[in-house]
């Protein structure tokens, strides 16, 4: 299983509605920051795979508001993949706030497809090689 934990994002003023809460559209913002630094701590970059014909498009995602997120709040956002990628990968969520109190948890399924055709395709080599040593037992 892999774990990352991304820390020290700051809940802008923009980032909140009228009662000073995080905008719960923003919690999928915050989950792709987890998802790109969490591949980019694998020296894998999103964008290199993108530039050699491979997107991860968002298949499914589920997001569970247990406490809000408020203005100047300093959240820390971990994220764990379960099991090995085939054509999908899964991400699962925990943010937490500058008090280790939980407010929010989800997951994101993506797929991984081919720019040129559309199609659905394996993940790269290179991601799974980075990502096999956390899975064997």
């Amino acid at each position: 299983m892999f774990v990352y934990e991304v820390k020290g994002i700051r809940v802008r003023y923009a980032d909140t509605d009228q009662m000073g809460y995080v905008y719960y559209g923003n919690y999928a913002r915050y989950y792709e920051i987890g998802r790109v630094e969490s591949l980019r701590s694998l020296d894998f970059h999103y964008k290199a795979m993108e530039d050699e014909g491979v997107m991860m498009p968002v298949y499914e995602s589920h997001f569970r508001y247990l406490k809000p997120a408020r203005y100047d709040d300093e959240l820390s956002i971990k994220v764990t993949i379960k099991t090995l990628p085939g054509i999908r990968i899964a991400f699962f969520y925990e943010i937490r706030n500058q008090e280790n109190l939980l407010l929010n948890t989800g997951d994101t399924t993506l797929v991984f497809q081919r720019r040129d055709n559309g199609k659905l395709c394996m993940p790269p080599d290179k991601l799974l090689n980075k990502l096999r040593p956390y899975f064997e037992v």
